[in-house]
């Protein structure tokens, strides 16, 4: 499986940036980490690995960015409107510096988003803002509320990056044709979170794939299970 490591000052960030792409050719997938995970954590976890067969036979070609939670929703250290504006500057960094690009280069339009934990979050708050850019959103064990983080603030840019409150009123057309699969464990921390989103796709008529995995949690070897099962409705 061919792998590629690049590094590049982004000047939407201001910040060095760091990114693997695994495979040759094939449909471009973004896949967020974790909370406060990097680019390699996707790699290091196995999660890459369990799609090796679709990298390898030229399906889709993944791309695994930095993420910078700890310098917008988990910065303790700045006001909360700032961590805010720190995540809209993260949104158009993926979508200038890594979505652009590389639908320029592939000569498509979209790309599929994809995340486990807080990375399900970053691909359907994404997903969400731009559907128009975004063919298919897997997440993998996602929450979809990050008012948490904000400390009672709110304002455009906590609205406007917080899927239950700004998508109930989202009209783009191009949600209606989006693949959307919530991917959940029975007894995962986030189960609350993806019936409520559930609830919301449901009362828009937006289709969606509710996925609940009998007897699994919220880890590692539930996603590493997944995300193959849902590359494969690629």
């Amino acid at each position: 499986m061919k792998e590629e490591h690049f590094k590049w000052y982004s000047p939407t960030l201001s910040k060095d940036i760091e990114m693997l792409v695994f495979g040759h050719t094939g449909y471009p997938v973004i896949l967020f980490p974790t909370t406060m995970g990097k680019h390699n954590e996707c790699r290091d976890m196995k999660l890459v690995e369990s799609v090796r067969w679709f990298v390898e036979q030229g399906l889709v070609q993944i791309y695994c960015p930095d993420s910078i939670n700890e310098l917008s929703w988990y910065n303790k250290n700045i006001h909360p409107a700032d961590r805010a504006k720190n995540h809209v500057w993260y949104d158009e960094f993926i979508m200038n510096e890594i979505v652009n690009k590389v639908c320029s280069e592939k000569g498509t339009n979209k790309v599929a988003v994809a995340g486990p934990s807080f990375g399900g979050y970053q691909a359907a708050n994404f997903a969400f803002r731009h559907p128009e850019r975004v063919s298919h959103m897997f997440s993998m064990s996602g929450s979809f509320d990050i008012k948490s983080f904000v400390d009672g603030h709110y304002d455009d840019n906590v609205f406007f990056n917080n899927p239950v409150d700004f998508l109930p009123g989202a009209n783009h057309p191009e949600l209606w044709n989006m693949k959307i699969i919530l991917g959940v464990g029975e007894w995962d921390i986030c189960l609350d979170a993806n019936k409520k989103l559930a609830g919301i796709l449901t009362e828009k008529n937006i289709p969606f794939w509710y996925d609940e995995h009998k007897w699994a949690k919220h880890d590692w070897p539930l996603w590493n299970k997944m995300f193959p099962h849902y590359l494969s409705k690629l």
